[in-house]
């Protein structure tokens, strides 16, 4: 079984320390979780483990051997996305693969394939510059795809798609797991995070700050809402029991507690009262509220929650 290793491993540029001594290791295939805000180290930790640019010091090894970027058989979809606006997707997509060490002529059936189940086929003999931005982000998720790679890294892979496509894009990411690969993927989007991802890290300013399996890590905290499906407005009742309504719609009610017990009391309270309850869910903390948590309220914090 293959497994990637990066143990210690730092780097400075200009006197400035960006990653500082951050490890983690994936032994079995599946979607490994990299955070961090803007500036925490992200993007040159993945550089690094991709032999795309060099370590200070640590070690990165895939399958017990040093990392050398012409050794592993890896894709990397940038978060800054690059296509050549005036040439045909086709000849692009060649030029890749070729680039990757793929024959001409198997690139060209991989390529088929992933443009037809993509639904990108009538772009091939296109130029870039006529295609919208999501399609064109669908061309560069399959530069990162078309030569099978065992090591797929994925940086904000969701930025910029519709519902429909990105539906597209997450059956995908299941099946490269399902065919053993390893995907490690970097989002601003927690609830992307915590569909795919069961283990994770966390940079802030180049430092690991949290990391380990999710669902153990969010067993370690108390709850902090309940969610409530009922029949009739309940404001009244929440407000009788000094509790904070965090979101309200169409009689469902997301609110913040302190202990289950507060929850607990609610609940008997609304039983009292005659509502009927259609849903009671007692929840941990978001991996958003860890996230905020780990890395501190910024103003840059608080924007991407809201974009959520």
């Amino acid at each position: 079984m293959a497994e990637l290793i990066l143990d210690r491993v730092s780097k400075t540029f200009a006197g400035k320390t960006v990653v500082d001594k951050v490890s983690l290791k994936l032994s079995q295939p599946g979607v490994y979780g990299l955070l961090g805000t803007n500036g925490a180290g992200k993007t040159t930790t993945i550089r690094m483990l991709l032999g795309i640019i060099t370590k200070d010091s640590g070690d990165i090894t895939w399958n017990g051997q040093t990392v050398n970027r012409k050794d592993v058989n890896f894709g990397y979809l940038p978060e800054e996305r690059g296509v050549y606006p005036k040439v045909k997707i086709l000849e692009q997509l060649l030029y890749f693969a070729e680039l990757k060490g793929m024959a001409r002529d198997q690139a060209e059936v991989s390529i088929r394939k992933w443009a037809k189940r993509l639904k990108v086929e009538e772009y091939l003999e296109m130029p870039a510059e006529k295609l919208s931005k999501g399609n064109q982000q669908k061309i560069q998720f399959m530069t990162a795809i078309i030569h099978d790679p065992d090591l797929v890294v994925l940086d904000e892979p969701f930025s910029g798609l519709d519902p429909v496509n990105t539906e597209i894009l997450k059956e995908i990411i299941i099946e490269l797991v399902r065919d053993g690969k390893f995907v490690i993927m970097s989002a601003h989007q927690m609830a992307t995070i915590e569909e795919f991802c069961s283990d994770i890290l966390i940079l802030n300013k180049g430092k690991t700050v949290l990391q380990g399996n999710l669902k153990a890590i969010k067993a370690t905290y108390p709850a902090n809402r309940v969610q409530i499906d009922v029949d009739r407005p309940i404001e009244e009742l929440i407000g009788a029991s000094k509790l904070k309504v965090e979101n309200a719609k169409n009689n469902q009610y997301t609110i913040k507690i302190s202990s289950e017990e507060q929850a607990e009391e609610l609940l008997k309270s609304l039983v009292e009262q005659g509502v009927k309850v259609t849903r009671f869910e007692i929840m941990r903390p978001t991996l958003n509220d860890i996230f905020i948590e780990k890395v501190g309220a910024t103003q840059e914090i608080k924007q991407l929650e809201a974009e959520e």
